[in-house]
């Protein structure tokens, strides 16, 4: 038996990128590692220069998503204004940023994705006993956040509270399905009586579960369920400063949804 952590990601819009350049800004159908831990460092107060609690979270602590309802396709057409690069200028907000350019602003466009209805749940653990946050503390900056947790933009913030819950129980795989089955999100019905979470899935609401986590930690993490395929995601953070990140493996595993903690 292990602790673990679970939360809700539930939104009526979200945004979960992946590589961008360009015009072009598509999106994942489920958040990214990054985004996991962005959320939780926004809930924890962190700043994006303090590359030490970053990186304390991109490699003490494992995750897993259980992908309940991924969400309509949404792409916005979105301009804005910009100001040109210059050597050593960094101002402190956007506001500063586009006074200072006065008349040298261009606009520049982009094709943004996003993902409307979207139902994913989270699961967090310590991966040894030396982690900077104990769960209990993550749990609490979770209820209450230092900034305005999203799901991936600013505009994007969840649809239902994150509910943060401690529980004990045998493997991430098992703690998801658990939540699934007994979080406050999943006791929500619609005006037919219907669950709101399978209005989300819609037809797929009785098929088995798809849960995604570290390749690495399916044998200890994954419950017996079968992996279906394996994916590298250019994901896990290696500077929030310099907006850089590493590859991971990640493993996609479906199971029954019987299976319980």
């Amino acid at each position: 038996m292990g602790q673990f952590l679970t939360f809700a990601m539930v939104a009526p819009m979200a945004s979960f990128g992946t590589l961008a350049v360009g015009e072009r800004r598509d999106g994942g159908d489920r958040p990214a590692r990054s985004a996991v831990l962005g959320l939780i460092g926004a809930c924890l107060g962190i700043s994006r220069e303090d590359e030490l609690a970053h990186k304390a979270l991109a490699e003490e602590y494992g995750h897993a998503i259980l992908c309940h309802a991924s969400g309509r396709l949404l792409t916005d057409y979105h301009t804005t204004q910009t100001a040109p690069s210059r050597r050593n200028w960094r101002p402190a907000t956007r506001a500063q940023e586009l006074a200072e350019a006065r008349g040298e602003l261009a606009t520049i466009l982009s094709r943004r994705d996003y993902r409307t209805g979207s139902w994913h749940l989270g699961a967090l653990w310590a991966r040894d006993d030396g982690a900077r946050w104990t769960l209990s503390e993550l749990c609490d900056a979770m209820r209450e956040p230092v900034f305005t947790p999203s799901l991936g933009r600013k505009s994007c913030p969840p649809g239902l509270p994150l509910a943060p819950q401690l529980m004990e129980s045998k493997n991430a795989i098992t703690a998801l399905m658990a939540r699934q089955k007994n979080g406050p999100e999943s006791q929500i019905y619609i005006g037919s009586g219907r669950l709101f979470r399978d209005r989300l899935a819609g037809p797929d609401a009785d098929t088995d579960m798809l849960i995604v986590l570290d390749a690495a930690d399916v044998a200890q993490q994954g419950a017996g369920c079968d992996v279906i395929r394996r994916e590298i995601r250019r994901d896990q953070p290696l500077s929030r400063v310099r907006w850089q990140f590493g590859l991971r493996d990640e493993a996609l595993i479906l199971c029954a949804r019987e299976t319980g903690a």
